[in-house]
């Protein structure tokens, strides 16, 4: 890792002891302050709810600055790959910290390809979820369950962890195509060869029903949305794969963790929470004037979905990929989608309010890619598991990085105690 440490550059004085520590700065001058001694010297704990503040670890997968609005994979600009990549060039740059030449390029496909498939028993097990099923909830326990099909080889499964990160990359989009299917009756489409990542996925998906030239317009609009979704730093589900993973759990409970913690409308489900308020809006004849007055009332719950992040403090680098997306599938499609006139007035009128830009409140990637799905036809409920596809390859970069950290240690955060202070036990019959 290329970071420059200075030795003793901060010290912490607290009830007469004094805590010497380093400080750290990172390639692109981000700068820390080692405290890991900070309970050890001092006594005291660094109390940070939510981590806002706390560095977790080091990292050469992304880099994120949130006041600036810029994001980079391994060195390369976010907007440049979605423009000149696909989703398996970015996912190998993830997880090998190049991109891949020609002949990477080839084989890595190749292993993607020889094992996207879903065998006949997991055919089965999918087929016996209700069909009121999450498909989140689905895929999360379906990836759980790999680890029983390709076995947990105590020792041996760390050599077996290249494998895992291919059938994990090839097969979350079968197992959500068939999840998909199986819920409307229609049976399971095989994998075809000869289609791209995305393509094969609207093929597996859609079938018949989607011609070989809207599926070709669709998926290369997908293609750039799985990169915008692909990694974005130490987030809640990425942090979740890193934490389950300190445990040296295998890969496949990490991932279904990960999946868990992206399922949530603060995290990956806010693409469907979008579309939600859409609809909402356009159910109470587009009042945009009482929505804007609801989400500025402290007292009332509802929120603005699709506006403000906890690290963007401009507008958010994927969003405007995102809405240029939309702008050219729509286009391109000849698809005429109400929700998307409703998105812009409603961007506008934020954009321009100066509650919204006083608090750096403006639309987040979550805000377009729930539009674009639905110019699609993919149903909102599987707006989060087209958020796990994409966000798979930086958790599985995470993971492998985490692997070979020497320094990593399973995480075990402190707390502060808030119950009741030691007392006597009173027997039942005296309570």
């Amino acid at each position: 890792m290329n970071i420059d440490t200075t030795k003793d550059a901060a010290k912490l004085e607290v009830n007469g002891k004094t805590l010497v520590m380093d400080t750290i700065r990172g390639v692109e001058n981000e700068q820390a302050i080692n405290s890991l001694n900070l309970r050890k010297e001092t006594g005291y704990i660094n109390l940070d709810p939510g981590y806002g503040n706390t560095g977790s670890c080091v990292s050469g997968v992304t880099f994120l600055d949130g006041e600036k609005g810029v994001i980079h994979h391994r060195g390369y600009e976010l907007k440049e790959l979605a423009a000149n990549c696909n989703f398996l060039e970015v996912a190998y740059l993830l997880m090998n910290g190049e991109l891949p030449n020609t002949a990477e390029y080839k084989q890595w496909n190749s292993q993607i390809s020889e094992n996207s498939y879903l065998g006949p028993s997991l055919q089965i097990l999918l087929n016996h979820y209700p069909s009121r099923s999450h498909p989140m909830s689905v895929l999360a326990s379906v990836v759980l369950s790999l680890n029983g099909f390709y076995g947990d080889l105590g020792e041996e499964r760390f050599y077996q962890l290249d494998m895992d990160v291919v059938r994990l990359i090839a097969k979350t989009p079968l197992i959500a195509a068939h999840d998909y299917r199986r819920k409307r009756g229609m049976q399971y489409i095989p994998s075809d060869p000869t289609l791209g990542y995305a393509e094969n996925f609207l093929h597996s998906m859609f079938g018949v029903n989607l011609s070989p030239e809207r599926r070709k317009i669709m998926a290369d609009s997908l293609e750039k949305l799985l990169i915008i979704h692909a990694d974005h730093e130490q987030n809640c589900s990425t942090s979740t794969v890193r934490m389950i993973s300190s445990s040296d759990a295998n890969v496949y409970a990490a991932i279904g963790g990960g999946i868990g913690a992206l399922w949530g409308p603060l995290h990956g489900g806010a693409n469907e929470a979008v579309i939600k308020m859409l609809e909402y809006i356009q159910m109470h004849d587009g009042d945009l004037a009482s929505v804007i007055k609801r989400a500025k009332d402290k007292n009332d719950p509802f929120k603005l979905m699709g506006f403000g992040h906890r690290v963007y403090k401009t507008y958010d680098p994927r969003a405007t990929i995102a809405k240029s997306v939309v702008d050219d599938l729509l286009e391109k499609l000849g698809v005429d989608e109400p929700l998307v006139d409703t998105a812009m007035e409603l961007e506008k009128i934020a954009l321009e309010d100066d509650y919204f830009v006083s608090r750096n409140l403006y639309p987040n990637v979550d805000f377009y890619t729930g539009i674009a799905y639905k110019a699609m036809g993919i149903p909102k409920e599987m707006f989060t598991v087209m958020f796990t596809m994409g966000r798979m390859a930086g958790w599985l970069a995470h993971l492998l990085e985490f692997r070979e950290d020497e320094h990593r240690r399973i995480c075990r955060p402190r707390q502060i105690y808030a119950g009741s202070p030691m007392r006597d036990f009173v027997p039942l019959d005296k309570r």
